[in-house]
C-alpha cells in the first residue's frame, strides 16, 4: 500500500527526539552492563561454591542452563509482548525480577535453592534482551544500527569484566554471598527508570505507518513463519555456534587458567576480567564502526563481516587454549577476544533488519531462544562433563575453537544466501 506523505509526515512528528533516543540507549546500556555483570559474577565464585557445597563440575556446569532454560523459554513471551504492548513496562518489570533473584541467590543454603534463584534471574533477562533491540530499532535509522548495538553490546565486555573482577574481589575477601548482593541491589534503581522512558511507534525510523506494515500475525503463528524463513534462520544457527563457544569460553576461563595454567583463582578473574573488557570495548565499536561503514558497498555487509572475522578468531582461540608458553597464550586470548566482539554490533543489527517493524521483539525473542538452546546451555555443562570423564579440563575446553568456526562459516553462507533472496522487511 502506497504511504500518504502527509500521514507519514503525521507519524514522523510523534518520533522521539534525538536526546531522548541518545539517553534511552543510554539506560538500556547501563541495563546490560549489569544483565552481563549478574551472568558472569558465579563464574569466578564456582571454587568456593564447589568446595563449600561439594559440588561437581557437572552441577557447577548446570547453573548456567537453570538459569538459560528459564531465560530462552520466557525469550518469546515477551517478544509476543514486545510486538503488541508497552515496551518500557515489560522491560521494567524483567529487571526488577532479575535484580530481586540475584540477591535471593546470596541466601541460598544449598545447591537446590542456588539453582532456584538462578534459574529466576532468567525470566527477568529474557524481557530486557527480547525488547530493548527492537526498541532501539524504532529510535535510530537502519544504517545506524550496527554501532547502535555496538554501543549497547559494549556492555557485555564490560558488564562481563567486572562479573569477573567483581566475583573474584569480593568473592575472595568477603565471600560468594557479598558478591551476589552487591550484583543485584543496583538493578532496582534501573527498573524504575525505564519506567520514564518514551516507547517510540514501530516503524518510526523505516518510513512507515503502522497501517502501511503487514497485519500482525498471532504469537504461534509469526514463531512458525520465522522458523520456515531460511536467511533469518541461517544468521540465527551461526549465532548459535558462535554462542556455544562464547558462553563455554567465559564460563570455564577462570577456572582454567587455575587449574591449567597454575594461576590463583582471583588473579585469574582479574587478569581474564581486564582482557575481556579492553578487548571487548575495542573491538565491539570498531566491528559496528568498520560494519556500518562497509554497508555503502554490500548489502550483506554485516554478514560478511562478522563471518570473517570469526573465521579469523578460530585459530587464535586454539593457541589460546592449547599453548603452553604464556608468551603464547596471553596474546592469542587478547587476538581470539578482540575479533570475537567484533561481530556483536552487527550481527543484531542483521537480525532486526530482515524483519518487519512488527515482528522485530518477536525475531529478537527467537534467536535467543535458539542461541541458548543450542549454544551456551548445553556448552559449560558438556565442557564441565567432558572435564569430569577425562580427567582435564584442558582438553575439554579444545570443543571451543571447532565452535568458533562453524559459526563464522555459517554466517558466510547466509551472507550468500541473503544477497540472493528478497529482504524480509516490509
Amino acid at each position: 500500500m502506497a504511504s500518504d506523505p502527509t500521514a507519514t509526515s503525521s507519524m514522523n512528528s510523534t518520533a522521539i527526539s534525538r536526546p531522548a533516543a541518545l539517553w534511552t540507549l543510554g539506560v538500556f546500556t547501563a541495563i546490560n552492563l549489569l544483565n552481563y555483570l549478574d551472568r558472569f559474577i558465579v563464574s569466578p565464585l564456582l571454587p568456593e561454591l564447589k568446595r563449600e557445597m561439594g559440588l561437581s563440575d557437572t552441577q557447577l556446569g548446570a547453573l548456567v542452563p537453570a538459569f538459560m532454560l528459564v531465560y530462552m523459554f520466557a525469550a518469546p513471551i515477551f517478544g509476543a509482548w514486545g510486538d503488541r504492548r508497552s515496551r518500557t513496562h515489560a522491560i521494567a518489570l524483567g529487571v526488577g525480577l532479575w535484580s530481586i533473584a540475584t540477591v535471593l541467590a546470596g541466601f541460598a543454603h544449598g545447591y537446590p535453592h542456588l539453582l532456584a534463584a538462578r534459574a529466576l534471574v532468567g525470566i527477568g533477562e529474557a524481557a530486557f534482551v527480547a525488547i530493548a533491540a527492537a526498541m532501539l530499532a524504532d529510535l535510530f535509522p537502519a544504517g545506524d544500527r550496527a554501532r547502535v548495538y555496538a554501543v549497547l553490546n559494549m556492555a557485555i565486555p564490560v558488564g562481563s569484566a567486572l562479573g569477573f573482577i567483581f566475583g573474584g574481589l569480593i568473592g575472595h575477601h568477603y565471600g560468594w554471598r557479598a558478591a551476589f548482593f552487591v550484583a543485584g541491589a543496583p538493578g532496582l534503581a534501573l527498573a524504575v527508570s525505564v519506567l520514564w522512558l518514551k516507547d517510540p511507534p514501530r516503524g518510526a525510523q523505516d518510513g512507515q505507518r503502522r497501517g502501511d506494515l503487514p497485519a500482525t500475525q498471532g504469537p504461534v503463528a509469526l514463531y512458525g513463519a520465522l522458523l520456515r524463513r531460511r536467511p533469518y534462520m541461517l544468521v540465527v544457527l551461526g549465532y548459535a555456534a558462535y554462542t556455544f563457544a562464547l558462553g563455554g569460553l567465559a564460563y570455564w576461563m577462570p577456572t582454567f587458567l587455575e587449574r591449567v595454567r597454575g594461576i590463583p583463582i582471583d588473579q585469574a578473574s582479574v587478569s581474564f576480567g581486564e582482557i575481556v573488557v579492553v578487548t571487548g570495548f575495542i573491538g565491539t565499536f570498531a566491528g559496528g564502526w568498520l560494519s556500518d561503514y562497509l554497508l555503502r558497498y554490500s548489502g550483506q555487509a554485516y554478514l560478511w563481516f562478522s563471518g570473517a572475522v570469526t573465521v579469523l578468531a578460530a585459530p587464535a582461540a586454539y593457541l589460546a587454549l592449547s599453548a603452553p608458553s604464556h608468551s603464547v597464550y596471553l596474546p592469542a586470548i587478547v587476538v581470539a577476544e578482540l575479533l570475537l566482539f567484533m561481530s556483536t554490533g552487527p550481527i543484531n543489527a542483521a537480525i532486526v533488519n530482515i524483519v518487519s517493524p512488527l515482528e522485530r521483539a518477536s525475531a529478537v525473542a527467537l534467536s535467543m531462544f535458539t542461541i541458548h538452546l543450542l549454544g551456551d546451555v548445553p556448552s559449560p555443562v558438556l565442557i564441565g562433563c567432558i572435564s569430569d570423564h577425562m580427567g582435564s579440563l584442558a582438553r575439554a575446553v579444545l570443543i571451543v575453537p571447532i565452535a568458533v568456526l562453524v559459526g563464522g562459516i555459517v554466517w558466510l553462507i547466509a551472507a550468500r544466501v541473503n544477497g540472493r533472496a528478497a529482504p524480509a522487511r516490509a
